[in-house]
C-alpha cells in the first residue's frame, strides 16, 4: 500500500519545482551537471591520494557524462573514408583487399555504397586460406547481416544494440536510406576511453599540406569540410552527395580521373591528379584560379 506522506511529499514538490519554473527561477542542477562540475573543480590537480581519480579517470568520466547525447551520425568513419568491395569481387581479389585494408570486416555492396547488401570477416577468409578448402565461385557465401541504423540513433542505444545481437559493425544511413558511414563497437568504446591504437595504426599523417604560391599536395580522402575551413570554402559547395576531395574530382570529372589529368572546380580551382587507380583517386595538386589582370585606366 503507497504511502500517503510520501505521495504528498512528492505532489507537494512537482508543485514548487512548477512554479520556481513559471517565475523563472533557475532549475536545480542535475545529478550529471553536479558530478561534472566536481570534475572541473579539480581540473588539473594531482593528488598523492590513491584512492582519488587520475586524470585519465577524470577524462573517461566526462565522456560518460556524455555519451548519451551523441547521435550515430557523429562517430565511426563517413562515407568517404568506407572501404568497401563489390558482392561480384572474386575470392582472389577480396584477400588483396583485406591485405590493403588492413581490417577485420569489409562492407560488401551492390552496384554502389548506397546498397550495402552485407558485410565480410576476415577469419572466414583465413578458414578457408587456413584449411586449404578451394575457394568459393563467389563471396556470397561468406556474407553476413550487419546491423542498419539511422544516423539519429543514440549511440548509447547501438552500444545496447550491438551487444544483444552481437554485431560489431553497424551500417549508417541517411535520411534516403543511402549509407551515410558505419560504425564499430571500437568505435563506441573509443568515445569513452579515447583513441585505441594497435599496431597497424600508423601515425595520423596531414592530409592537406600547402606547398607555396597557394598550391596544395592534397590526400584524395581530405574532407570536404576541413579543406573549406583550411584553403576555400568555395571547394565544399557542389550539388553532388560527396564529403571528399577524391569523390568531388570524380563527381566534376565525371568518371575516375588518372594521373596528369586535371579537372577544373567551378570557383576556378585546377584539381590536378598526381596519383589514382582504375578504383579511386589517391592524391592530387590543388592550384589556385588564375587571377584576373585589373584593367588599366
Amino acid at each position: 500500500m503507497p504511502d500517503d506522506s510520501s505521495s504528498a511529499a512528492d505532489s507537494g514538490g512537482r508543485f514548487w519545482r512548477s512554479l520556481r519554473s513559471l517565475f523563472g527561477q533557475e532549475p536545480e542542477p542535475s545529478l550529471r551537471d553536479q558530478i561534472e562540475e566536481a570534475i572541473e573543480e579539480h581540473e588539473g590537480e594531482s593528488s598523492a591520494e590513491e584512492d582519488d581519480l587520475s586524470q585519465a579517470e577524470r577524462d573517461m568520466l566526462r565522456n560518460i557524462l556524455h555519451f548519451g547525447e551523441r547521435n550515430v551520425g557523429d562517430v565511426g568513419v563517413p562515407r568517404g573514408r568506407i572501404v568497401a568491395v563489390p558482392e561480384t569481387i572474386s575470392f582472389v581479389e577480396l584477400v588483396e583487399r583485406f591485405v590493403e585494408a588492413e581490417h577485420s570486416r569489409l562492407p560488401v555492396y551492390r552496384d554502389n555504397l548506397d546498397h550495402v547488401i552485407g558485410m565480410i570477416h576476415v577469419k572466414d577468409v583465413f578458414r578457408i586460406i587456413a584449411t586449404g578448402a578451394p575457394p568459393p565461385q563467389t563471396i556470397t557465401p561468406l556474407i553476413r547481416q550487419p546491423r542498419y541504423v539511422p544516423s539519429s540513433m543514440r549511440i548509447i542505444d547501438l552500444l545496447a544494440d550491438m551487444r544483444e545481437a552481437r554485431t560489431h559493425l553497424a551500417i549508417v544511413l541517411n535520411e534516403y536510406s543511402g549509407t551515410d558511414g558505419l560504425v564499430t563497437i571500437e568505435d563506441l568504446v573509443e568515445e569513452i576511453v579515447g583513441k585505441i591504437e594497435d599496431e597497424h595504426d600508423e601515425a595520423e599523417e596531414e592530409l592537406l599540406i600547402p606547398l607555396g604560391d597557394s598550391i596544395w599536395q592534397a590526400d584524395a580522402r581530405a574532407e570536404l569540410d576541413d579543406v573549406a575551413k583550411l584553403i576555400d570554402p568555395r571547394l565544399a559547395i557542389i550539388d553532388d552527395d560527396v564529403e571528399t576531395l577524391g569523390g568531388l574530382a570524380s563527381s566534376l570529372a565525371g568518371h575516375v580521373p588518372q594521373p596528369g589529368e586535371i579537372v577544373l572546380h567551378p570557383s576556378g580551382w585546377r584539381l590536378e591528379i598526381a596519383d589514382a587507380d582504375e578504383r579511386r583517386v589517391k592524391s592530387m595538386l590543388l592550384h589556385p584560379p588564375v587571377m584576373e589582370p585589373e584593367p588599366q585606366d
